[in-house]
């Protein structure tokens, strides 16, 4: 299947998953909390794209739902809130900045149907008989709930509008489209790497040179960004407003980033000098080369 054929059918898929969320919000039964009823939608169409990754055995169908629900909840919760704000336009700015490179970048460098992140097929071998389980909790379900968690500062901005933009906001702007130009260039720059590499040649060069994993740096920095713009919004709410962007560092540095270093040692045994020279998270000097 070539790859605008099967993005298309990728599309077909979201365009049915975004349906029947909004179809659940409209005519399914009211928990009378916004965030609730948005949740359960949000998961309504997460079971929509299971059952498409099932169908064609691909669960990178899941890939892209990463970064196209995002903007559509907070949209949603805009709208229902019917709130007012300069604050609220700069949260739309840095989400639809990270929304647009992320999906750009899958677009890009998925190949089409007959490519499925590595992670999944090992995930789901490991699980022998129970790999539908394990499709759907760990490789569909849980990424929606980390997601959904990171985003629930928003609803914190679009439900406490009486604050003016601070200080606080413009730190917030910056980490987040910072964060997006992190990830934007640590993308081109492995890109050009592996366009020109030699067998077993390790990536430490550029701001991989400083971290091992500059895209996940990015990454959560994009999602502490937004925890901020809740804590502007309601400084009250500290307590747990980072819970989400907690969440998904532990994500990166539990289960993603074990895994890629594993992979990467077993592939290419040069690996190890990085891990012994450069930072595994935060960008950090060098150590020297032996």
């Amino acid at each position: 299947m070539s790859k605008n054929a099967s993005l298309v059918r990728v599309l077909i898929a979201y365009v049915i998953a975004f349906a029947a969320a909004g179809a659940w919000l409209v005519w399914g039964p009211t928990t009378d909390k916004l965030w609730l009823d948005t949740l359960i939608a949000d998961v309504v169409a997460t079971v929509v794209i299971f059952v498409f990754s099932r169908a064609y055995k691909n669960s990178s169908f899941y890939d892209a739902y990463w970064s196209v629900v995002p903007p559509a909840i907070f949209v949603y919760w805009w709208i229902e809130t019917d709130a007012e704000g300069a604050r609220l336009w700069l949260v739309l700015l840095v989400i639809a900045a990270w929304a647009i490179r992320l999906t750009g970048n899958w677009i890009f460098n998925w190949p089409g149907m007959h490519h499925e992140d590595w992670r999944y097929p090992m995930l789901k071998e490991q699980a022998g008989k129970s790999e539908a389980v394990v499709d759907f909790a760990g490789i569909h379900f849980f990424p929606t709930l980390v997601v959904f968690a990171a985003l629930t500062p928003t609803y914190v901005v679009v439900t406490n509008t009486g604050r003016d933009v601070g200080w606080l906001d413009i730190v917030a702007t910056i980490v987040g489209l910072g964060a997006v130009a992190i990830e934007f260039i640590a993308d081109l720059q492995l890109y050009r790497f592996v366009q020109n590499r030699t067998p077993g040649q390790v990536m430490d060069i550029g701001m991989w040179g400083w971290s091992r994993h500059p895209n996940y740096f990015g990454e959560v920095s994009f999602w502490v960004s937004l925890a901020l713009f809740g804590l502007a919004a309601s400084p009250d709410d500290a307590w747990w407003i980072f819970g989400g962007a907690i969440a998904m560092l532990a994500m990166f540095m539990f289960a993603s980033i074990p895994m890629m270093e594993k992979r990467s040692l077993e592939r290419r045994p040069d690996y190890q000098d990085v891990i012994d020279r450069v930072s595994v998270f935060l960008p950090l000097p060098p150590k020297a080369k032996r």
